[in-house]
């Protein structure tokens, strides 16, 4: 049994983990953090974990950390790259759910996060952990950077497009729409119930943190500068992505076929029938993409529709298919969970 510690489970990404966790065969959670909640029991604060989860929150310790085999980072934007370095050094893997090693470009980085790295050479060596495009080296490495909610919707509905050369790489567009469970569990007026509820509006339109992670992405496949319009939306639900996107086609390539192909060995990813809809409550509790292929009235626009559960295969759940990779296990392990319908 593989020992693992998470810092900071007292999020959604943290709670969420916490569950993944409680039932999967191969770990032992050892030791759970969170400073203002130090002592409590986790069942405490979220009861559905009550009979799955008997420990209690601790104050960080680097000692307890390193005792164990992998850590999870389920912490705010910047933490994480203050305690990483001094983990490797002892031997332990890392999975860090925020932000702090996805973008190799360090002033890129700190232009969009509002801070200095703490730990550049560490960025050069993480793994950006989506295992559809990087499932080798994540096989190999000490630290992954887990994808954000909107880019793993994104990238894996552009994938195969951009991989194969079918699409133009400028004026591609990302219409995403997300629950509000992304924007955490901390106290905002914003996401109260009076405030979102029977409403649906864009924001971010300058600008989204996941943007300059997007291009990354889909300029590697690419190998070549993307032009994108990325546009995050909220919805008036809890969980899930829907990601629209639109791209130009090259030439009359079998777009339905060439997905199919794409992901015939990938799990966590489901290619659906032609002129099919996906729907967010498809994969409301899984670590699963759902996605359909579109090309209205035979013209020269794709478009394609990409969903997933923004608390699973937009953090947790991809997460855990690290560790899992990281550690030798079925890629699925503790990843075969139904949806939750209705």
């Amino acid at each position: 049994m593989a020992k693992i510690g998470i810092v900071g489970g007292t999020g959604y990404t943290g709670v969420e983990l916490l569950r993944l966790l409680a039932n999967h065969p191969r770990v032992e959670l050892s030791v759970i953090t969170s400073r203002s909640e130090a002592g409590m029991a986790v069942s405490e604060l979220f009861p559905n974990l009550r009979g799955h989860v008997d420990l209690a929150y601790s104050e960080p310790d680097s000692e307890q950390l390193k005792a164990c085999d992998l850590v999870f980072f389920a912490t705010p934007n910047g933490t994480a790259m203050k305690m990483v370095p001094e983990l490797l050094d002892s031997g332990v893997r890392v999975v860090d759910l925020a932000a702090d090693f996805r973008i190799k470009d360090i002033p890129v980085w700190e232009k969009w996060y509002g801070m200095p790295h703490a730990c550049p050479d560490v960025v050069d060596e993480a793994v950006y952990g989506l295992p559809e495009i990087n499932r080798e080296a994540v096989r190999l490495a000490r630290i992954v950077a887990n994808p954000g909610c909107y880019p793993t919707a994104v990238t894996l509905g552009f994938l195969p497009l951009i991989e194969s050369g079918a699409v133009r790489l400028d004026g591609l567009v990302a219409d995403c729409k997300s629950g509000v469970s992304g924007a955490g569990r901390g106290a905002n007026a914003a996401m109260l119930m009076g405030e979102v509820g029977e409403s649906f509006k864009a924001y971010a339109v300058a600008g989204h943190r996941h943007l300059p992670e997007i291009a990354q992405n889909l300029s590697l496949i690419g190998g070549e500068h993307i032009d994108l319009t990325f546009v995050p939306h909220l919805l008036p639900m809890i969980r899930g992505i829907h990601a629209t996107l639109y791209a130009k086609v090259n030439d009359e390539s079998d777009l339905q076929s060439l997905y199919e192909s794409r992901y015939a060995n990938e799990r966590f990813v489901d290619v659906l029938p032609a002129g099919s809809h996906p729907e967010t409550r498809s994969v409301r509790g899984v670590n699963t993409c759902r996605i359909a292929v579109h090309r209205p009235q035979n013209q020269n626009t794709v478009v394609v529709l990409s969903v997933i559960d923004n608390l699973v295969k937009g953090a947790a759940g991809q997460a855990v298919q690290n560790m899992n990779l990281m550690l030798g296990y079925d890629e699925s392990e503790g990843l075969r969970e139904v949806a939750l319908l209705p």
